[in-house]
């Protein structure tokens, strides 16, 4: 039995995943999340297969979702699936350590055979990603400077931008509110940013937010 869990902030979506995966009789949906947080806890709780991520998740987007998933849960396999059809998107997703990357527009396509090849461990890529990665690979740094924020200050910077509040980012990142308060000044300081309007504009110009 292939155990799947999916994340994604809109029930269409999920619901259109459901009908698709109900195809296969050996496998299992054991989990959904409408968000970052609450998908790290299905994924955490249920320890599945596989871990079918939009990469516009709130409160944990879903690059850094698959970093701690991969870290935390090693065995689950990561599809990241959106709308996006970015380079960056795509590599900073294969950093994090997802194996697949698939468009929501080719999921009747090519979903079962992403699904397939992650349940063996294989990576899928579509012939228009695979062209992508070859370009990524072969012209290495091409257009791309060392990134300014880490990780962890990216999603301090997504939070900020989605609207939360130092205490709710204590509790999404389970650190203390002086933390958070740091983290949150370090990443305005390294982008020379004043305002949280200005945050945002920065989110919403790195896609780390979906309007």
């Amino acid at each position: 039995m292939i155990r799947i869990v999916i994340a994604d902030d809109h029930e269409v979506v999920r619901s259109g995943l459901r009908t698709i995966l109900s195809t296969r009789a050996d496998w299992e949906v054991v989990g959904e999340a409408a968000d970052g947080k609450d998908a790290l806890t299905a994924v955490l709780s249920t320890k599945p297969n596989i871990a079918i991520l939009d990469y516009g998740l709130p409160t944990i987007n879903g690059i850094e979702l698959t970093r701690q998933i991969r870290a935390r849960c090693p065995d689950t396999e990561v599809l990241m699936f959106t709308m996006r059809d970015d380079d960056s998107i795509v590599e900073r997703a294969l950093e994090a350590g997802a194996r697949a990357y698939l468009l929501k527009s080719e999921a009747s396509q090519f979903l079962l055979s992403a699904i397939e090849s992650l349940a063996q461990h294989k990576p899928f890529f579509t012939g228009h990603s695979s062209e992508r990665l070859l370009n990524a690979f072969l012209n290495p740094g091409r257009g791309r400077d060392k990134p300014l924020l880490s990780p962890r200050e990216r999603l301090v910077v997504q939070l900020i931008a989605e609207g939360r509040t130092n205490k709710e980012m204590s509790d999404i990142l389970n650190v203390s509110i002086k933390t958070v308060e740091a983290q949150r000044s370090a990443a305005m300081k390294k982008l020379n940013l004043t305002t949280t309007a200005a945050v945002v504009r920065y989110a919403i110009k790195e896609k780390l937010i979906d309007l």
